[in-house]
């Protein structure tokens, strides 16, 4: 995914705000769903494109697992009120994994294997890697994600 994870996090949020109603769902979801893409930051400025940033932790689902799991049980005992834009949360972080696995690649069996695994591969047709991603057939599936928000966004404003 190259646009998506951003309207996906908006879908994200607006289905967690029909199951309950907190300030902080939307920015929870907005925040979650493009989080594991700050490592480009770092990818393009510091490290000089090294290797592909989906070997970077923040798209490392192995890494996300542990932390979840302690932030939502600690939560749990002492600030039960956060829970639910801390679900939202990791779960558009997952979401924005399992986007990238539909075509970039995701290490899954991490720490156990570095392969990023991914449903579709595309190949490289056109001089600049975004070109042929746009220009696949994967990318409709963006351009879905892309329109469902827009739908949603305006559905809850008209």
């Amino acid at each position: 995914m190259i646009t998506a994870h951003l309207p996906a996090g908006y879908v994200v949020g607006r289905t967690a705000q029909r199951y309950g109603v907190h300030p902080w769902l939307m920015a929870a979801a907005l925040v979650g769903g493009i989080l594991p893409d700050f490592d480009l930051i770092w990818f393009y400025f510091i490290d000089g494109r090294a290797f592909h940033h989906h070997h970077y932790w923040v798209h490392i689902p192995g890494f996300w697992l542990p932390i979840a799991i302690l932030t939502l049980i600690g939560l749990h005992k002492w600030a039960p009120q956060w829970l639910p834009p801390a679900r939202v949360f990791f779960a558009a972080i997952l979401i924005h994994l399992l986007l990238d696995a539909i075509a970039g690649g995701v290490a899954w069996m991490w720490p156990f294997s570095n392969e990023l695994f991914h449903m579709f591969t595309v190949p490289a047709t056109h001089s600049h890697f975004i070109l042929s991603f746009i220009l696949h057939w994967t990318f409709s599936l963006e351009l879905m994600i892309w329109a469902l928000a827009i739908y949603l966004y305006t559905k809850a404003n008209h």
